[in-house]
C-alpha cells in the first residue's frame, strides 16, 4: 500500500484536509491546478497531460465541422455511424484494452501481433500510462482520499482527474519506478529509463508516444476516407471527440456522484460506492459494481440481462486462438453472491 499511496503525483491542494478526510477543492482550485499541470513551458515533466489534452483538442475542429455539415446536409445514417463508433466501439475498446487488459491483465494474447491489433482497434486518444497506474490506485483506495477520481470530490474533480490526479509522481525512487515498469510492462508501451524518467517525469517515452498516436490517426483517417470520403472520416473523428469527453465523466457517474446509489439485488459489492448502470453496461460492457467485485475478470456482465460486448470480443479472440487465456469470474459470482441472495429472498 505504501507504493500505491505515493505512486501518483498529489495535487497542490492535497488528498486530505487537516482531519484526514477527503479535501474537496473549489472549482477555481481545480481549474488552476489543471493549467499548472499542463504548462509545458514551466516544466517539461508536464508533457503527458499536455499531450493528452492537445490530442483531444485536435479532434474539436472535426466536431465543429460535423455539426455544421449536419445542420446544412442532415444525414441520419451518418449520425447512426457516429453513435455506434463513439459509444459502442470506442466504449467497448476502452473496456477491452485499457481496463481489462492493460490494468487488470484479465486475459493474455497469443502473440504481440494480436496485442497491437487490439491496441489500435479504434482511434487512439488516451495514453495508457495515465489510465493504468491511476486505475490501480483507484481500486486500492476506492472512494477514499487518494482515489484519483473520487466522486465525492465533485464532477470537475473527476472530469479533470487525468491531469490533476492521475499522472505518476515525479520523485519516485529507482525501485519505485521499476514497480511502475512492472505494472506497465505487458502493455507494450515504450518505457523511459530511470534517468529519462527524472528528465521527463513519465514512464512513457515522449517521442514514441506521440509518433504512435499520430500513426494511429493517419491510419484510421485513411481507412474511413476510403470507406466514405472526407465527410465520413470527419464524422467518425467527431465521434471520437465525444467519446473522449464522455469517458472523463464515467467514474463520477459510476460511483453514484458521491452518493450511495447501490441497489439490493443489483450491486453486490459493498466495499465502495460503485454501481452497475444500464447505459455503460450495454454500450461498453462496463458493469462497474461487478467489476469492483471481480476486477481481474475478463467478463463483468454476470447476469442474463447484462450484455457485455467487451467479453464477446475477448471470448471470440480466444476461440480464434488470438487470446491464449482469460479469467472469467461468473461462476464465482453466482455461487458466492447471486445464489445466496436469491435463497435469502425465498426464505423471507
Amino acid at each position: 500500500m505504501s507504493f500505491i499511496k505515493k505512486v501518483l503525483d498529489p495535487p497542490s491542494y492535497g488528498w486530505t484536509d487537516n482531519y484526514g478526510n477527503l479535501y474537496k477543492p473549489s472549482n477555481k482550485q481545480i481549474i488552476q491546478e489543471f493549467f499548472k499541470r499542463t504548462n509545458v513551458f514551466k516544466s517539461r515533466k508536464n508533457w503527458l497531460p499536455f499531450f493528452s489534452w492537445i490530442s483531444l483538442l485536435c479532434f474539436f475542429p472535426f466536431f465543429i465541422f460535423f455539426i455544421i455539415h449536419q445542420s446544412l446536409h442532415f444525414n441520419a445514417w451518418q449520425l447512426v455511424f457516429v453513435f455506434l463508433y463513439s459509444m459502442v466501439l470506442m466504449g467497448t475498446h476502452g473496456t477491452i484494452w485499457y481496463h481489462r487488459y492493460c490494468t487488470h491483465g484479465a486475459y493474455t494474447f497469443r502473440n504481440k501481433f494480436w496485442k497491437v491489433v487490439t491496441q489500435n482497434l479504434v482511434i487512439k486518444i488516451i495514453p495508457e500510462e495515465i489510465y493504468v497506474i491511476s486505475h490501480h490506485v483507484h481500486h486500492a483506495v476506492s472512494d477514499m482520499p487518494g482515489d484519483p477520481y473520487n466522486a465525492s470530490g465533485g464532477f470537475l474533480y473527476c472530469f479533470l482527474a487525468d491531469t490533476n490526479h492521475q499522472p505518476i509522481a515525479k520523485n519516485l525512487t529507482e525501485d519505485e519506478f521499476h514497480n511502475v515498469q512492472k505494472l506497465m510492462r505487458h502493455t507494450g508501451v515504450k518505457s523511459n529509463s530511470y534517468k529519462a524518467y527524472l528528465k521527463w517525469g513519465s514512464f512513457a517515452k515522449p517521442f514514441y508516444t506521440i509518433l504512435f498516436t499520430c500513426l494511429n490517426w493517419v491510419f484510421w483517417y485513411g481507412v474511413f476516407y476510403l470507406i466514405g470520403g472526407h465527410h465520413f472520416a470527419i464524422a467518425i473523428f467527431a465521434g471520437a471527440f465525444l467519446w473522449a469527453l464522455g469517458v472523463r465523466t464515467f467514474n463520477y457517474e459510476g460511483h453514484g456522484k458521491g452518493k450511495d446509489k447501490r441497489r439490493e439485488g443489483v450491486d453486490y459489492n459493498t466495499e465502495d460506492m460503485s454501481i452497475n448502470q444500464i447505459w455503460p453496461g450495454f454500450v461498453a460492457g462496463e458493469w462497474h459494481n461487478n467489476h469492483h467485485l471481480y476486477p481481474g475478470s475478463a467478463r463483468s456482465g454476470f447476469l442474463k440481462y447484462q450484455i457485455d460486448f467487451a467479453w464477446c470480443y475477448i471470448k471470440m479472440m480466444n476461440v480464434f486462438g488470438a487470446v491464449s487465456s482469460y479469467h472469467d469470474s461468473k461462476k464465482q459470482f453466482i455461487e458466492n453472491y447471486r445464489k445466496p441472495y436469491l435463497n435469502n429472498k425465498e426464505s423471507e
